[in-house]
């Protein structure tokens, strides 16, 4: 687990949406600020807080409307699937 469980300093969920193809640094303002990483095997990694699930999707919508294959989407330090301190599931999340 991160330093910031369930999500970063600004307790946002964070998450790694992994594209085929490069993308310049100058469409992290088009993604919302997210950090945009290019890996020598030619990929692109977007990386940052995501407000919601609709927030999400609308990134993958983007992703969609520039027509770049999505390898991976992977939530970076999530949430628990149980409250340590209830001992009760947090809610939207299903244990496996």
């Amino acid at each position: 687990m991160g330093a910031f469980p369930g999500g970063g300093p600004d307790g946002l969920p964070r998450y790694e949406i992994r594209l085929q193809g490069r993308l310049d640094p100058r469409w992290a303002t088009w993604f919302g600020g997210m950090t945009l990483t290019t890996a020598g095997d030619g990929t692109t990694a977007l990386r940052g807080p995501v407000a919601d699930q609709a927030a999400l999707h609308g990134l993958l919508q983007k992703v969609r409307d520039l027509g770049l294959p999505l390898i991976s989407v992977t939530a970076l330090d999530p949430a628990p699937l149980h409250d340590p301190t209830t001992h009760r599931a947090t809610p939207g999340r299903t244990a496996t």
